[in-house]
């Protein structure tokens, strides 16, 4: 750890989910580790749930009311006025923190927060305070937000469902590759997601060069994050534990902010399974699939016939949604279903043979990371995006498709991952991609990798005005 006695102490506000608060932590641990003093703030419905955090000398913790403290259950029927709560509650809050700590003499150098928090950043402006993004998302996704709702908006209202669209710095990509904000009405019970992102773009374009930082590395996306002209885009990822990457602090071997305890032994299980012969299965901490999409999974691994780990977190009622499968008693004879793991330990193990995955950010950098061959099958935000990069650019899954009626059916799910798990060409050649971007994600965090400098230069430039 670099000397923490210089007065560089940062704000790092992070929107109250377990997919945000994860690369937040690992980039706050970084922090920390470069001599900066971190504040770290999310709201008390994601902090009343963690049962215990890191204690990292240099690391404090500030939750924020956001109006529900507990009392929201994730619905996403509910998001909006949870949202509206969040911004208005929060707000108070950074305004009253910041200029606290002004008035005392010892203020916050910057403020820096991540994804769907842009209002964190249109706070600071408005009492001067200098403020950097961090976007938690590829760097792909962010470039199609800001050609979608800049440049390039009367071109996307008027896209047919079929048409491909050539994007500067981008892949070809087709409709269901864009994510689903795009399409998205703004006066939609998802509006919120859309207007925080268009207000994203409207305050980066107020500043001059706004530098972004992006968990992902310069190999795995060189061309995006170049691809716009008006920000610069730096890579800063994986942001997953030490442990697990570039292997510089063995101890660090979770992200220390789970929402979710997980009760069940699946390691001594995962031992007793041969090389590779796993399929593990999760949908991420807040994506909710449907029961017949459940149904059809469930079906397909019956089809497969080969063991499997699968998360299926408990309803909000407290219900087991596997109770509901009509194939329940032969699927529980063939895998394990539990409600919440360690991720990044699980993809870890010898046993895993492919991921079956939403495709959400962190779960994707996560098994490219662990060099894991992925089966895609994306929900909505930007994970179509994702899993065409997989499938397409990175070449190390393949993505499901969907029937006419818009069902991923079981034979479809079987199809994928005989592809990915049975011994043969393409088998082989979604290993060795794995295996590649897994080598060049760790040389990425090294010493002298990419990300590594990214961030050693931010800091230096931004933070320390060395």
């Amino acid at each position: 750890m670099e000397n923490l006695k210089n007065d560089c102490h940062v704000l790092l506000v992070t929107f109250p989910g377990q997919g945000h608060i994860n690369p937040s932590l690992q980039f706050a641990k970084k922090l920390v580790n470069l001599g900066i003093k971190v504040t770290f703030s999310t709201s008390l419905t994601a902090f009343n749930r963690i049962s215990k955090l890191p204690n990292i000398e240099g690391l404090s913790f500030t939750p924020f009311s956001d109006g529900y403290d507990g009392k929201f259950k994730g619905s996403l029927d509910e998001f909006e006025s949870f949202y509206s709560s969040l911004v208005s509650h929060g707000s108070e809050f950074m305004t009253q923190i910041i200029e606290s700590r002004a008035v005392k003499g010892r203020p916050f150098k910057r403020v820096i927060y991540t994804t769907l928090m842009a209002w964190v950043g249109i706070v600071a402006k408005g009492i001067n305070v200098p403020s950097t993004f961090f976007w938690i998302q590829p760097a792909t996704v962010l470039d199609i937000y800001y050609y979608c709702f800049t440049d390039y908006a009367d071109y996307f209202k008027n896209c047919s469902q079929d048409q491909v669209v050539d994007l500067p710095g981008l892949p070809r990509l087709s409709p269901r590759d864009f994510p689903s904000f795009v399409f998205t009405d703004v006066n939609s019970k998802y509006g919120w997601g859309v207007k925080s992102i268009i207000d994203q773009i409207e305050l980066l374009n107020t500043e001059e060069n706004p530098r972004v930082l992006v968990n992902t590395f310069d190999d795995l996306e060189f061309d995006a994050l170049r691809a716009l002209k008006n920000l610069t885009m730096v890579g800063i990822g994986p942001s997953i534990p030490s442990a697990f990457l570039d292997g510089n602090d063995p101890l660090d071997k979770s992200f220390g902010a789970d929402l979710r305890r997980s009760l069940e032994n699946y390691t001594d299980w995962l031992d007793t399974m041969t090389k590779e012969s796993v399929i593990y299965i999760a949908f991420g901490s807040y994506s909710e699939i449907s029961s017949q999409l459940m149904e059809e999974i469930a079906q397909g691994l019956v089809k497969c016939g080969r063991p499997f780990l699968w998360v299926i977190r408990e309803e909000k009622e407290g219900g087991y949604p596997e109770e509901k499968l009509t194939c329940k008693e032969e699927l529980e004879k063939q895998g394990k279903i539990v409600r919440w793991c360690s991720q990044v330990e699980v993809l870890q193990h010898p046993s895993l043979g492919c991921f079956l995955t939403h495709c959400g950010w962190n779960s994707t950098l996560e098994s490219l990371s662990s060099g894991m061959p992925i089966v895609a099958c994306p929900l909505w935000t930007d994970q179509g995006c994702n899993a065409k990069l997989v499938q397409d650019v990175w070449k190390i899954g393949v993505r499901v498709n969907a029937s006419e009626e818009g069902v991923v059916e079981r034979d479809e799910f079987k199809r994928c991952i005989d592809i990915v798990m049975e011994d043969g060409e393409k088998r082989e050649e979604l290993k060795k991609n794995a295996k590649k971007w897994k080598d060049l994600a760790k040389e990425a965090m090294k010493e002298n990798g990419s990300s590594n400098v990214n961030l050693k230069t931010y800091v230096n430039e931004i933070l320390l005005d060395h």
